[in-house]
């Protein structure tokens, strides 16, 4: 059974910063690439980061380039999204997703739509 946990959201001011994990299992790690997705409330989801784990590609959307770096422990099947210099407009609940890496090229890697299995989401609140 493939399964995604999410961990590590929680409320923080602004400037903060949070490290989000998401541990996998249940497929081959090194297959797939990881997407970490945002909801917003009253907003669609949208591609944060994603690291492909076949080759360490790693995308970003240009709202967090430089300040949510992704990282990959393969001996682990976990993923992390170091979050920093967080902003309110960060706030929301994130999700870990994940697709065979072959599906997941370029900009589809921050695709929901690439997606094949999803976490439940962790909430992320940052105050002003």
């Amino acid at each position: 059974e493939v399964q995604l946990v999410e961990s590590g959201g929680g409320l923080v001011q602004a400037g903060g910063s949070l490290r989000l994990s998401c541990a996998a299992s249940g497929f081959r790690f090194d297959d797939y690439a990881i997407g970490w997705f945002r909801q917003a409330p009253g907003k669609e989801r949208e591609g944060v980061s994603c690291i492909r784990n076949s080759d360490g590609t790693k995308y970003y959307a240009d709202s967090v380039k430089g300040r949510f770096p992704i990282s990959s422990d393969n001996a682990k099947n976990t993923v992390y999204l170091q979050m920093n210099s967080l902003k309110p407009e960060d706030t929301a609940v994130y999700y870990c997703a994940a697709s065979p890496a072959w599906r997941a090229y370029s900009s589809r890697c921050l695709s929901a739509d690439a997606m094949n299995y999803w976490g439940k989401g962790t909430l992320v609140t940052v105050s002003s």
